[in-house]
Order: C-alpha cells, then structure tokens, then sequence
C-alpha cells in the first residue's frame, strides 16, 4: 500500500471522482480544497482540509504531516471564456499558485505528480487527431495557464527526484454511474452539463456557439471521455510512478469526436423529449476541432476505457442532473 496520496482540488467535479477511486482502491487520501467551486459533500473518502493551494505554509505542513510522496494536483479555474476576459486571474489561481504547490513539493522530497492539464495547450491544430507531440499554442489564457505550469513541472522533474505524469484532458463528461457524485457546479459551461440542466428545466434552452465551423454539421467537434474513465487514468498514472515509469505527458480521451448537435441529440434521446436549443455566434477561444490521439494512455499506462459511449455519458449526467434537482426542489 502505497503512502498517503495529497489531491488538491478534491472537492471539484474530476478530483472528487478521483478521491473517490483512490478510496475504494484502499488508499489514505488528504485533500486540500478552498470549495471555491467545490464541495465539501463531494469528498466521499479521506480528510477534507479547506484552504488555499498557493499558501505554502499550509501545504508545506500537510505535505510533512503526512509524509506525502505522491501528490495529484487538479485546484484550478477552468473556464475558457472567463479566462479571456479576466486573464489575470487564471494566471493566479493556475500558474503562481502550481509554482508554489511545486516548490512545496520539492521542498518536501515528493517522489510522484500528476497534473491535470487540457487539450486547450494545443490551441488550433492542424491535424484531425492530435497526438502529444502536436505543436503546443494554446488561444486562450486558460491554455496558457495549464501550458506554463506543464513548463514549470517538466524543469523542475528534469533537475531533481520528482516524476511526473501530465494528462491533457479533452473534454469530460458525465458523473459517478452510481449516483453519488457529479458536476455540481453552478452556471457551468461543459455542453453536457448544460444540456441536462435545460432537460431538467434549470435552464431554458442550450446555446449552439459557432455553425459555420469546417465541421461534418457545421459545430465544433470534441472528444468526449466519461469522468469514470478518466479517473482511472489517474490511479493508472500513480501505478505507473510507483513502479518507476519516466516523466511523461499523455493525452485522455477516446480518439473519436462528437459534435455539438450530436451531444445535444443525445441528451434529448435519453430524456425523452426535445430541448430548447439557439444558434449564435462562435465563443473567443473555441477550436473548430479537438481530438486526441491516445495510444500512449494503452501502452504507457495500460488503462482501458468502460464507457467509451456517448448514451453512457448522457444517462450518467442526466441521471446526476435529475438527482440535484429533486435535492434542490
């Protein structure tokens, strides 16, 4: 068994899947979290400890307190519009406070790290699939952010015993298929999420941004991995540290794209009924295309997804969205 796993971020939509994983598989898990956009009730396993990933102080005595070796850092602002008009904040919240987290890490002798970075350090590639060594030139400060900190933790990982695994999620879906946990976040902008919430009449209609994209029906085109699945892509990665495995960067997703009016067809599908949906312009910062090459995630890692299926993804979202409702109504 291996040591005490820190997981920042914790309380949010992928961390807490991930909490809860690393908890079924036996481990003793710490989580800090300042529940600026987590919750509290999302941590099924381990302690909850509410602060603030930049203060070192904080980290540093967690870090010593419970002899950390292992550390998964999701705390980060993720919305791609929000980082267009307030820059400064991702650039806080993302790359100083990750700095800080690293110097912290390496003060304390952490042997293993997985960071959760994004497809969006890819920018607007040229190629249909996107593997990890595509040209990294992200359009938005979020891509930045992510960008910066995977610079900071390749330097760091290259001039001491620190190893790192760094997943670059594409776009992520769906909830906890035993009803447990979710996205829970309020006024989020992942098209799933909003699609359930218009199905359960939290919202009155999902907006379609941008149909005159280079795309089959004209809407931009994601690669959509169930959160299931990419939380096991963490515990695949920590497995992969423990038992020596180089630094390494690795896409997540399933290397095959759905359209935005796909998705939406789907929810609707799964629902029952039809959704209110409105056509407007393209979003600042929104690639036409965006799929992930993922034979590195196979090979390196070993991992094999279970719900590479777009009704899967849907049921399971919907399923949550309806849970919130009835606990909210």
């Amino acid at each position: 068994m291996s040591s005490t796993i820190l997981v920042t971020g914790g309380a949010g939509y992928i961390g807490s899947h991930v909490v809860r994983q690393l908890g079924e598989a036996g481990f003793d898990v710490v989580v800090i979290d300042n529940l600026a956009t987590g919750f509290a009730d999302a941590v099924l396993h381990g302690e909850l400890i509410v602060g603030d990933v930049g203060d070192q102080n904080l980290v540093s005595t967690i870090l010593d307190r419970h002899a950390i070796k292992s550390v998964m850092h999701f705390a980060a602002a993720t919305i791609v519009p929000e980082s267009v008009a307030n820059p400064l904040k991702y650039y806080r919240n993302n790359t100083a406070n990750t700095r800080n987290l690293l110097e912290c890490c390496s003060d304390a002798g952490v042997e293993h790290f997985i960071f959760s970075s994004t497809a969006a350090v890819y920018g607007e590639p040229e190629q249909p699939l996107i593997d990890e060594t595509a040209a990294t030139a992200p359009i938005n400060p979020y891509g930045t952010s992510k960008l910066m900190s995977e610079w900071m933790l390749r330097d760091l990982s290259a001039v001491s015993p620190l190893r790192n695994v760094t997943l670059r999620y594409f776009n992520v879906a769906g909830a906890d298929p035993g009803g447990r946990i979710g996205q829970s976040t309020a006024k989020a902008t992942l098209l799933t999420k909003v699609a359930c919430e218009v199905a359960v009449g939290k919202r009155p209609h999902v907006s379609i941004f941008g149909t005159d994209y280079a795309t089959p029906d004209g809407t931009g085109v994601r690669d959509y991995i169930h959160v299931e699945d990419l939380a096991d892509a963490h515990l695949k990665a920590l497995d992969y540290l423990v038992r020596g495995g180089d630094s390494v960067t690795i896409n997540c997703g399933y290397g095959h794209g759905y359209s935005v009016r796909e998705v939406i067809d789907m929810v609707q599908q799964v629902h029952g009924q039809p959704l209110k949906t409105i056509e407007e312009e393209r979003r600042a910062g929104d690639p036409p295309q965006l799929v992930a090459r993922v034979d590195l995630a196979h090979e390196l890692l070993g991992w094999t997804p279970k719900y590479d299926d777009l009704s899967a993804i849907a049921k399971t979202a919907l399923n949550w969205e309806r849970k919130l409702y009835a606990d909210q109504g």
